[in-house]
């Protein structure tokens, strides 16, 4: 599913146009990045949670010489599913 599939969906089971439905997933999306940009977590009960992971610092190599490079620590995202999600799927 992409994210015009998604509204799609939004619209049709929320009862609201596709362009309110537009407005209420980029609003969630950006309280999320904004959120996690700030190093909290946006926790949705029954679905899951969102989190900032740290990856630290390491030593990677280039696939097409094989020299080594250094890749700095980076922050990245996390999903951790909640229950409601995981006995859903099973």
């Amino acid at each position: 599913m992409n994210k015009t599939e998604l509204i799609d969906h939004i619209a049709g089971n929320a009862d609201i146009s596709k362009a309110a439905a537009t407005r209420a997933l980029d609003a969630l999306i950006g309280a999320v990045k904004t959120t996690l940009k700030k190093n909290g977590s946006v926790t949705l009960v029954g679905f899951g949670t969102f989190t900032v992971g740290k990856r630290a610092a390491r030593t990677g190599r280039n696939p097409r010489t094989g020299d080594a490079i250094k890749i700095k620590a980076a922050k990245v995202p996390k999903f951790r599913p909640g229950k409601g999600l995981k006995d859903a799927l099973n």
